[in-house]
């Protein structure tokens, strides 16, 4: 499941921080080995972190810890007049349909209260890349492809490289002094913040970044935040380049509302679900129903819940499913977004299970728990 990628631009000297799809390798338990151009797996059932290979066939193998990753194998060469060659990362959000667990973003600038995200990177010499922090956001709750505005925050610069644009002065943001680049890559416009001299941990706000953009013009209150990534961009070389720790947690509150206009989330006691099940031997399907028990439709829903111990999923059906076990979060199809007031949507999935089978203890609606049938 691949998207096209950004054109290569002869004048751009970066890219946008993964513009491809995802393939899923399930949640990491141990360290996992990661070397599929695509491939990806979740880490403390709250981010996703993905190998996204995107601008050379020469292979490139990550490998993934319980906190974070590292790169053990980067072959690919790119030109220094051009773009990078991949962009191994993890995030929160959501990139090309493929959401970290438990997500609350998509989630308008204008409801967010609190932004914060804490970054501890490991680097290399001799390797030409940036450590690069990206901030994505959109004009619409947007899940998939390519997001209009792009924020980029270079923690570390190795090479002749630069941002894309050219440099339209300086600011002040959380306490340190940054070059600020602008321009645009022909998919997206692109606010890049270098930082003068290498950054190997911090944890700051990320909402003071975005309202320095706004204050550029560049987005407004309306637009949404739809993901938070840190990874690296190398053109050449990066074995051992690691990022050994990352969070990030977006609060709502700020008043504004923190779902689509189009999409309220239900209130108080506004859903309803009903968990039926088929097990056998080691094995199990379920289907779910949700209820919108609220005085208005729902267009556009995100069921979260987590899975008792021992459960995996393998297959599901009329949901778009993130997470294979632990922490899973259930999202609409294109044709059963919309559940009227009084009305009601069903998804399934089929799975594993070992020891006793239970079903899951709760579950949220578009960030509000639902009472169970």
């Amino acid at each position: 499941m691949r998207r096209p990628l950004r054109a290569l631009l002869a004048a751009a000297l970066t890219a946008a921080a993964g513009l491809t799809a995802l393939t899923l390798a399930g949640p990491a338990q141990a360290d996992t080995r990661i070397c599929e151009q695509y491939g990806s797996t979740t880490i403390g059932g709250r981010y996703v972190v993905m190998n996204n290979r995107w601008g050379t066939t020469a292979e490139q193998c990550i490998n993934v810890t319980g906190t974070g990753f590292s790169i053990t194998s980067q072959q690919g060469v790119g030109s220094t007049s051009g773009a990078p060659v991949s962009y191994p990362a993890v995030y929160y959000g959501c990139h090309y349909t493929n959401c970290s667990p438990g997500t609350n973003l998509p989630i308008q600038v204008s409801a967010i209260s609190s932004a914060t995200s804490s970054i501890n990177y490991t680097f290399v010499s001799g390797a030409t890349y940036n450590a690069s922090y990206d901030i994505w956001l959109d004009p619409t709750p947007k899940r998939d492809g390519v997001n209009a505005q792009e924020i980029m925050i270079w923690f570390n610069r190795q090479g002749s490289i630069q941002p894309i644009g050219s440099r339209v002065g300086s600011a002040t943001i959380g306490g340190r002094t940054w070059e600020v680049w602008q321009g645009s890559n022909g998919s997206n416009a692109v606010v890049s913040y270098v930082a003068p001299s290498a950054i190997s941990s911090w944890s700051f706000s990320v909402l003071d970044f975005i309202n320095d953009v706004k204050n550029r013009g560049a987005i407004t209150n309306s637009w949404y935040l739809t993901s938070i990534q840190a990874g690296f961009e190398p053109w050449i070389g990066g074995a051992g380049l690691g990022v050994n720790s990352f969070s990030a947690t977006v609060n709502g509150g700020g008043g504004g509302p923190s779902t689509p206009p189009s999409s309220p989330a239900p209130g108080g006691s506004g859903c309803r679900v009903t968990y039926a099940t088929n097990v056998w031997n080691t094995g199990y399907t379920a289907n779910v129903t949700v209820a919108n028990t609220g005085g208005s439709a729902i267009n556009g829903w995100t069921l979260a819940f987590t899975l008792p111990s021992g459960q995996s999923v393998t297959g599901s059906w009329n949901t778009a499913l993130t997470g294979t076990s632990g922490a899973i979060t259930a999202r609409n199809t294109s044709h059963n977004g919309s559940i009227p007031a009084g009305g009601s949507t069903s998804f399934g999935f089929q799975g594993n299970y070992s020891g006793t089978f239970a079903a899951p203890s709760a579950f949220t609606l578009n960030g509000t728990a639902c009472t169970r049938a």
